[in-house]
């Protein structure tokens, strides 16, 4: 009897250790699932122009990158190259990190693509959030990908059931700088769409919201823009193109 006591117990024992390693193991993998480091940025990017979107990961050791929520075929590298930017490639970028069977989503980065309608060598010059005024060329057609979005926000927009947000990162700049010259956002798709909402917000905190368009400066204080034109009811399922007359990139 005591020896088959004593063989229970011998046998029981290493059954206990091996659920401890087990959890052990179970709780190290969890810990090091992958984090991201440095999320994908928002760009705007001409046509024709090269861009590249890049995540930094710790403890990924696979990548995988989606378009407007589906995977690009090839794409598996922490850095997506694009060398020749079309409009077509304008949209909401996210790369899937995984580990394992563990996986982490990046944050969505706006891929923007412009053009000009002439050309123009005018360049642009920051220095303290200071614009230095840029002249020449045409209006700029800029497009973005709409996403599908319900939501209301007070009487501007007001309900809305999806936006496209032309926006510019910190390296680029804080958003559109107006030339010296007129300014004006229009909101067109081409099929005479005229019931969209411009809501954009200056450096310096004025903020407003006009139906199809919007003069600008408004208020002349803040020489830099960011904006969104919501939709209220259908939301175009194709890149979506805003003209920018007497701005510059």
């Amino acid at each position: 009897m005591y020896r088959n006591k004593l063989k229970t117990q011998i046998i029981t024992l290493p059954a206990v250790a091996g659920i401890v390693l087990l959890l052990a193991a179970f709780t190290t993998g969890k810990s090091q699932s992958p984090v991201i480091a440095n999320q994908p940025e928002d760009q705007m990017v001409r046509e024709g122009s090269g861009a590249t979107l890049a995540v930094k990961a710790n403890n990924g050791d696979s990548f995988q990158w989606l378009r407007n929520c589906v995977a690009i075929q090839g794409q598996i590298k922490s850095s997506l190259v694009i060398p020749k930017i079309e409009i077509k490639d304008a949209g909401n970028y996210t790369c899937v990190v995984s580990k394992g069977l563990q996986s982490v989503a990046s944050r969505a980065a706006a891929l923007l693509v412009y053009t000009r309608s002439q050309p123009s060598d005018a360049t642009s010059s920051l220095d303290g959030g200071a614009v230095q005024p840029m002249g020449g060329g045409g209006p700029i057609m800029v497009y973005g990908s709409p996403v599908a979005s319900g939501g209301s926000s007070s009487s501007c927009p007001g309900t809305y059931a999806g936006y496209v947000i032309y926006a510019k990162t910190g390296q680029q700049g804080w958003g559109w700088a107006p030339s010296s010259g007129t300014t004006i956002y229009t909101a067109a798709d081409g099929g005479g769409r005229s019931d969209t909402s411009v809501v954009y917000g200056g450096e310096y905190g004025d903020s407003g919201c006009d139906e199809t368009s919007v003069t600008l400066p408004h208020p002349a204080y803040s020489p830099l823009y960011r904006f969104a034109i919501y939709f209220p009811n259908n939301v175009p399922t194709t890149n979506y193109p805003i003209t920018l007359i007497g701005f510059n990139p």
